[in-house]
């Protein structure tokens, strides 16, 4: 698991001084960034340095409990499922000791030389991201 941390700010609410539901999709990308960067492959040396991308297939967020301006977050981020050329990232928002939501993402592991097609996960980082549960296979 590996954490990032951040404060929410005014002009992440709403009218009602809510956190407006779109930024915790915006915080789980920013999550995933970090992730990567945290055990040695950042996403923009990933790219410019093997035209490698992360390109989201799928997202999903359970809201539990509202966030507000200035509250103090830290995003808890677990890959929960790693296939051959796919991952699963899970999210959750903690706000103290209370999750306040949670969510995540599917993304593929994609070469952007030539034509874009999802490639395997080298064996390196598969080891980074994994090192406590089962790969699955596929």
């Amino acid at each position: 698991m590996e954490e990032y941390t951040f404060q929410v700010r005014w002009g992440d609410t709403d009218a009602a001084g809510i956190v407006f539901y779109p930024n915790f999709y915006k915080w789980m990308d920013e999550a995933t960034h970090e992730y990567f960067k945290k055990i040695g492959s950042p996403s923009s040396k990933l790219y410019t340095e093997q035209q490698i991308g992360l390109p989201l297939l799928e997202a999903k967020c359970k809201f539990i409990s509202p966030l507000c301006f200035e509250d103090h977050v830290v995003v808890q981020s677990t890959v929960k499922e790693l296939h051959n050329k796919v991952f699963k990232i899970q999210h959750v928002f903690v706000k103290g000791e209370l999750a306040v939501a949670e969510g995540y993402e599917i993304r593929a592991w994609t070469s952007f030389k030539g034509k874009v097609k999802a490639h395997p996960i080298p064996e390196d980082i598969r080891q980074k991201m994994m090192p406590q549960i089962e790969e699955v296979e596929g």
